[in-house]
Protein backbone atom coordinates (compact mmCIF):
# COMPACT_ATOMS: atom_id res chain seq x y z
CA UNK A 1 0.00 0.00 0.00
CA UNK A 2 1.24 3.18 -1.17
CA UNK A 3 1.53 5.71 1.92
CA UNK A 4 -0.10 9.37 1.74
CA UNK A 5 4.07 10.33 2.39
CA UNK A 6 4.90 9.10 -0.97
CA UNK A 7 1.71 10.80 -2.85
CA UNK A 8 3.07 14.30 -0.72
CA UNK A 9 6.95 14.20 -2.23
CA UNK A 10 5.77 12.93 -5.64
CA UNK A 11 3.21 16.17 -5.86
CA UNK A 12 6.13 18.07 -4.71
CA UNK A 13 8.76 16.89 -6.96
CA UNK A 14 5.74 18.25 -9.71
CA UNK A 15 5.36 21.39 -8.81
CA UNK A 16 9.00 22.02 -8.42
CA UNK A 17 9.49 20.64 -11.72
CA UNK A 18 6.64 23.16 -13.01
CA UNK A 19 8.08 26.34 -11.61
CA UNK A 20 11.81 25.96 -12.50
CA UNK A 21 12.13 28.34 -15.13
CA UNK A 22 12.73 27.17 -18.64
CA UNK A 23 15.38 29.27 -20.69
CA UNK A 24 15.58 28.84 -24.36
CA UNK A 25 18.82 27.44 -25.96
CA UNK A 26 20.46 29.11 -28.96
CA UNK A 27 20.61 26.20 -31.58
CA UNK A 28 22.39 26.13 -35.08
CA UNK A 29 19.27 24.24 -36.57
CA UNK A 30 16.83 26.75 -35.14
CA UNK A 31 15.37 27.57 -38.52
CA UNK A 32 15.46 24.74 -39.84
CA UNK A 33 11.78 24.07 -39.74
CA UNK A 34 10.67 27.34 -39.61
CA UNK A 35 12.56 28.73 -42.18
CA UNK A 36 14.87 26.13 -44.08
CA UNK A 37 16.17 28.76 -46.91
CA UNK A 38 17.17 31.43 -44.18
CA UNK A 39 20.45 31.21 -44.05
CA UNK A 40 21.11 30.41 -47.89
CA UNK A 41 18.99 33.76 -48.31
CA UNK A 42 21.18 35.67 -45.63
CA UNK A 43 24.27 34.52 -47.62
CA UNK A 44 23.46 35.52 -50.90
CA UNK A 45 22.46 39.30 -50.00
CA UNK A 46 26.16 39.76 -47.79
CA UNK A 47 27.84 38.03 -50.57
CA UNK A 48 26.00 40.81 -52.81
CA UNK A 49 26.97 43.61 -50.37
CA UNK A 50 30.37 42.52 -50.18
CA UNK A 51 31.04 42.54 -53.66
CA UNK A 52 29.77 45.92 -53.92
CA UNK A 53 32.36 47.35 -51.61
CA UNK A 54 34.65 45.01 -49.70
CA UNK A 55 34.47 47.19 -46.51
CA UNK A 56 31.72 46.34 -45.62
CA UNK A 57 32.80 42.77 -44.38
CA UNK A 58 34.48 44.73 -41.40
CA UNK A 59 31.67 47.02 -41.21
CA UNK A 60 29.60 44.32 -40.52
CA UNK A 61 31.90 42.17 -38.08
CA UNK A 62 31.92 45.37 -35.96
CA UNK A 63 28.54 46.09 -36.17
CA UNK A 64 27.76 42.40 -34.42
CA UNK A 65 30.32 43.43 -31.64
CA UNK A 66 28.91 46.60 -31.15
CA UNK A 67 25.55 44.83 -30.69
CA UNK A 68 26.26 42.03 -28.32
CA UNK A 69 28.80 44.22 -26.19
CA UNK A 70 26.20 46.47 -25.12
CA UNK A 71 22.74 45.30 -23.70
CA UNK A 72 23.64 41.23 -25.48
CA UNK A 73 23.12 40.08 -28.71
CA UNK A 74 19.70 41.51 -29.60
CA UNK A 75 20.07 43.53 -32.76
CA UNK A 76 19.00 46.89 -29.88
CA UNK A 77 21.61 48.48 -32.10
CA UNK A 78 20.16 48.15 -35.29
CA UNK A 79 17.11 50.30 -34.14
CA UNK A 80 16.81 53.81 -35.36
CA UNK A 81 17.14 55.79 -32.27
CA UNK A 82 18.99 59.28 -32.39
CA UNK A 83 19.77 59.49 -28.58
CA UNK A 84 20.95 56.04 -27.58
CA UNK A 85 23.26 53.68 -28.44
CA UNK A 86 24.13 54.82 -31.96
CA UNK A 87 25.42 58.37 -30.65
CA UNK A 88 27.46 56.67 -28.30
CA UNK A 89 31.40 57.76 -28.42
CA UNK A 90 32.20 54.30 -29.73
CA UNK A 91 29.55 54.37 -32.60
CA UNK A 92 28.47 57.87 -33.62
CA UNK A 93 30.04 58.71 -36.81
CA UNK A 94 31.06 54.86 -37.02
CA UNK A 95 28.98 52.36 -37.28
CA UNK A 96 27.74 51.18 -40.85
CA UNK A 97 26.25 48.47 -42.74
CA UNK A 98 22.36 49.15 -40.97
CA UNK A 99 20.95 49.01 -44.68
CA UNK A 100 22.59 45.84 -45.80
CA UNK A 101 21.35 43.93 -42.86
CA UNK A 102 17.52 45.28 -43.35
CA UNK A 103 17.89 44.05 -46.84
CA UNK A 104 18.92 40.66 -45.82
CA UNK A 105 15.72 41.04 -43.24
CA UNK A 106 13.70 41.89 -45.99
CA UNK A 107 14.80 39.08 -48.36
CA UNK A 108 14.18 36.65 -45.35
CA UNK A 109 10.93 38.08 -44.47
CA UNK A 110 9.93 37.64 -48.09
CA UNK A 111 9.96 33.65 -47.80
CA UNK A 112 9.35 33.34 -44.03
CA UNK A 113 7.68 36.42 -42.37
CA UNK A 114 7.94 36.98 -39.03
CA UNK A 115 10.10 34.66 -38.43
CA UNK A 116 13.53 35.15 -37.93
CA UNK A 117 15.01 38.31 -35.78
CA UNK A 118 17.16 41.08 -36.63
CA UNK A 119 19.77 39.63 -34.55
CA UNK A 120 20.04 36.56 -35.77
CA UNK A 121 20.24 38.08 -39.09
CA UNK A 122 23.60 40.11 -38.17
CA UNK A 123 24.67 37.18 -36.13
CA UNK A 124 24.38 35.29 -39.46
CA UNK A 125 25.57 38.46 -41.63
CA UNK A 126 28.68 38.94 -39.55
CA UNK A 127 29.95 35.20 -40.10
CA UNK A 128 29.13 35.54 -43.78
CA UNK A 129 30.43 38.32 -44.70
CA UNK A 130 34.19 37.08 -43.01
CA UNK A 131 33.95 34.14 -45.13
CA UNK A 132 33.94 36.83 -47.87
CA UNK A 133 36.78 38.08 -47.94
CA UNK A 134 38.78 34.84 -46.80
CA UNK A 135 37.89 34.39 -42.97
CA UNK A 136 36.69 30.85 -42.08
CA UNK A 137 33.51 29.59 -41.32
CA UNK A 138 32.05 29.07 -38.27
CA UNK A 139 28.56 27.72 -36.93
CA UNK A 140 26.33 30.12 -35.94
CA UNK A 141 24.00 29.58 -33.05
CA UNK A 142 20.22 31.08 -33.64
CA UNK A 143 17.23 31.45 -31.93
CA UNK A 144 17.79 35.22 -30.53
CA UNK A 145 14.93 37.41 -30.56
CA UNK A 146 15.11 41.33 -31.00
CA UNK A 147 14.78 43.99 -27.82
CA UNK A 148 12.53 46.36 -28.05
CA UNK A 149 14.33 49.18 -27.23
CA UNK A 150 17.72 51.05 -28.24
CA UNK A 151 20.49 50.54 -24.81
CA UNK A 152 21.55 53.73 -23.86
CA UNK A 153 24.26 55.85 -24.51
CA UNK A 154 25.53 55.58 -21.46
CA UNK A 155 25.23 52.20 -21.12
CA UNK A 156 26.91 52.09 -24.95
CA UNK A 157 29.94 54.47 -23.77
CA UNK A 158 30.49 51.85 -20.68
CA UNK A 159 30.67 49.02 -22.54
CA UNK A 160 32.02 49.42 -25.66
CA UNK A 161 36.01 49.16 -25.56
CA UNK A 162 37.97 52.61 -26.71
CA UNK A 163 40.71 52.86 -29.05
CA UNK A 164 43.21 54.44 -26.61
CA UNK A 165 42.33 51.54 -23.85
CA UNK A 166 45.13 49.92 -22.12
CA UNK A 167 46.06 45.97 -22.21
CA UNK A 168 44.44 45.59 -18.98
CA UNK A 169 41.63 47.72 -19.36
CA UNK A 170 40.68 45.20 -22.79
CA UNK A 171 41.42 42.44 -20.56
CA UNK A 172 38.82 43.52 -17.92
CA UNK A 173 36.15 45.00 -20.52
CA UNK A 174 36.31 41.65 -22.66
CA UNK A 175 36.11 39.70 -19.14
CA UNK A 176 32.68 41.31 -18.04
CA UNK A 177 31.24 39.39 -21.23
CA UNK A 178 32.46 36.63 -20.24
CA UNK A 179 35.57 36.58 -22.71
CA UNK A 180 38.67 35.98 -21.62
CA UNK A 181 42.46 37.24 -23.05
CA UNK A 182 42.76 34.85 -25.29
CA UNK A 183 39.55 35.81 -27.17
CA UNK A 184 39.61 39.26 -26.72
CA UNK A 185 43.02 39.19 -28.85
CA UNK A 186 41.53 37.05 -31.81
CA UNK A 187 38.59 38.93 -31.56
CA UNK A 188 41.00 41.88 -32.12
CA UNK A 189 41.68 40.35 -35.17
CA UNK A 190 38.93 41.35 -36.99
CA UNK A 191 41.15 44.77 -37.56
CA UNK A 192 42.96 42.97 -40.55
CA UNK A 193 40.24 44.73 -42.48
CA UNK A 194 38.31 47.52 -42.19
CA UNK A 195 39.30 51.17 -41.81
CA UNK A 196 39.66 53.27 -38.79
CA UNK A 197 39.02 57.61 -38.38
CA UNK A 198 41.82 60.03 -37.78
CA UNK A 199 40.00 61.05 -35.10
CA UNK A 200 40.69 57.33 -33.46
CA UNK A 201 44.26 56.93 -34.18
CA UNK A 202 45.63 60.50 -34.02
CA UNK A 203 47.07 60.44 -31.07
CA UNK A 204 49.02 57.41 -31.46
CA UNK A 205 50.89 58.48 -35.10
CA UNK A 206 51.90 61.93 -33.41
CA UNK A 207 52.91 60.57 -30.09
CA UNK A 208 56.20 58.94 -30.92
CA UNK A 209 55.66 56.10 -28.54
CA UNK A 210 56.13 52.28 -29.56
CA UNK A 211 55.04 53.70 -33.11
CA UNK A 212 57.71 52.53 -36.36
CA UNK A 213 58.08 56.11 -37.60
CA UNK A 214 57.96 55.31 -41.05
CA UNK A 215 54.32 54.12 -40.61
CA UNK A 216 53.36 57.02 -38.55
CA UNK A 217 54.47 59.55 -41.34
CA UNK A 218 52.57 57.26 -43.42
CA UNK A 219 49.50 57.80 -41.76
CA UNK A 220 49.84 61.43 -40.36
CA UNK A 221 49.62 62.41 -44.70
CA UNK A 222 46.11 61.71 -44.48
CA UNK A 223 45.40 62.35 -40.69
CA UNK A 224 46.62 65.90 -40.06
CA UNK A 225 47.22 67.57 -36.45
CA UNK A 226 43.68 69.50 -36.57
CA UNK A 227 40.83 68.61 -38.84
CA UNK A 228 39.95 65.73 -40.85
CA UNK A 229 38.84 63.84 -38.28
CA UNK A 230 36.64 61.74 -40.60
CA UNK A 231 39.72 60.47 -42.87
CA UNK A 232 40.15 57.03 -43.21
CA UNK A 233 43.02 54.89 -42.62
CA UNK A 234 43.05 50.63 -43.37
CA UNK A 235 43.74 49.16 -39.96
CA UNK A 236 46.03 46.89 -41.72
CA UNK A 237 48.06 48.30 -44.74
CA UNK A 238 49.32 45.29 -46.21
CA UNK A 239 46.08 43.11 -46.89
CA UNK A 240 43.11 45.83 -46.29
CA UNK A 241 40.63 43.93 -48.46
CA UNK A 242 41.58 40.10 -46.81
CA UNK A 243 40.97 38.01 -43.83
CA UNK A 244 44.15 36.92 -42.73
CA UNK A 245 47.06 37.14 -39.77
CA UNK A 246 48.95 40.46 -41.52
CA UNK A 247 47.36 42.14 -38.16
CA UNK A 248 49.58 40.24 -35.91
CA UNK A 249 52.60 40.70 -38.10
CA UNK A 250 51.99 44.67 -37.90
CA UNK A 251 52.17 44.65 -34.72
CA UNK A 252 55.22 43.38 -33.90
CA UNK A 253 56.67 45.71 -36.21
CA UNK A 254 54.59 48.40 -34.53
CA UNK A 255 52.56 49.18 -36.93
CA UNK A 256 48.94 49.05 -35.34
CA UNK A 257 47.24 51.67 -36.63
CA UNK A 258 45.07 52.16 -33.11
CA UNK A 259 46.75 52.22 -29.42
CA UNK A 260 44.32 49.14 -28.51
CA UNK A 261 45.87 47.78 -31.22
CA UNK A 262 49.46 47.77 -30.13
CA UNK A 263 48.89 47.29 -26.86
CA UNK A 264 48.31 43.62 -27.62
CA UNK A 265 51.99 43.33 -28.24
CA UNK A 266 54.06 45.66 -26.12
CA UNK A 267 55.77 43.97 -23.29
CA UNK A 268 52.49 42.27 -22.09
CA UNK A 269 50.80 38.95 -21.03
CA UNK A 270 49.06 39.37 -24.75
CA UNK A 271 52.62 38.94 -26.78
CA UNK A 272 52.85 35.22 -26.92
CA UNK A 273 48.78 34.92 -28.06
CA UNK A 274 49.96 37.23 -31.24
CA UNK A 275 53.06 35.23 -31.58
CA UNK A 276 51.42 32.33 -32.04
CA UNK A 277 49.10 33.73 -34.63
CA UNK A 278 52.05 34.76 -36.74
CA UNK A 279 53.43 31.49 -36.66
CA UNK A 280 50.21 29.53 -36.76
CA UNK A 281 47.30 31.32 -39.18
CA UNK A 282 45.21 28.54 -38.93
CA UNK A 283 45.04 29.13 -35.15
CA UNK A 284 44.19 32.65 -35.65
CA UNK A 285 41.27 31.45 -38.10
CA UNK A 286 40.19 28.55 -35.72
CA UNK A 287 39.95 31.06 -32.30
CA UNK A 288 38.31 34.02 -34.34
CA UNK A 289 35.26 31.63 -34.88
CA UNK A 290 35.32 30.15 -31.46
CA UNK A 291 35.54 33.59 -30.03
CA UNK A 292 32.49 34.79 -32.43
CA UNK A 293 30.65 31.87 -31.25
CA UNK A 294 31.08 32.81 -27.14
CA UNK A 295 30.68 36.46 -28.07
CA UNK A 296 27.20 35.65 -29.65
CA UNK A 297 26.10 33.89 -26.91
CA UNK A 298 26.30 37.04 -24.80
CA UNK A 299 22.50 37.85 -22.94
CA UNK A 300 20.80 37.15 -26.23
CA UNK A 301 16.63 37.33 -25.44
CA UNK A 302 15.36 34.01 -26.03
CA UNK A 303 11.69 31.85 -25.71
CA UNK A 304 8.97 34.46 -24.92
CA UNK A 305 11.37 37.28 -24.10
CA UNK A 306 11.94 39.85 -26.89
CA UNK A 307 9.87 39.94 -30.43
CA UNK A 308 10.69 39.59 -33.83
CA UNK A 309 10.61 42.72 -35.45
CA UNK A 310 8.95 43.45 -39.28
CA UNK A 311 11.84 45.73 -40.04
CA UNK A 312 15.27 45.73 -37.90
CA UNK A 313 15.14 49.82 -37.64
CA UNK A 314 11.65 49.74 -35.91
CA UNK A 315 10.20 47.69 -33.04
CA UNK A 316 7.00 47.25 -34.91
Amino acid sequence: MISSNYYYVVTLVIVLIVNVPCEAQLSSTFYDSTCPKALSTIRTSIRQAVSRERRMAASLVRLHFHDCFVQGCDGSILLDDTTGERVALQNNNSVRGFEVVEAAKQAVESICPRVVSCADVLAVAARDATVAVGGKSWTVKLGRRDSTTAATRSQAESDLPLASDSLQTLISNFANKNLNERDMVALSGSHTIGQARCVTFRARIYANNSIDPGFASTRQRQCPQTGGNNNLAPLDLVTPNRFDNNYFRNLVKLRGLLASDQVLFSGGSSDSIVQGYISKPRSFQSDFGAAMIKMGDIEPLTGGNGIIRRTCGSAN
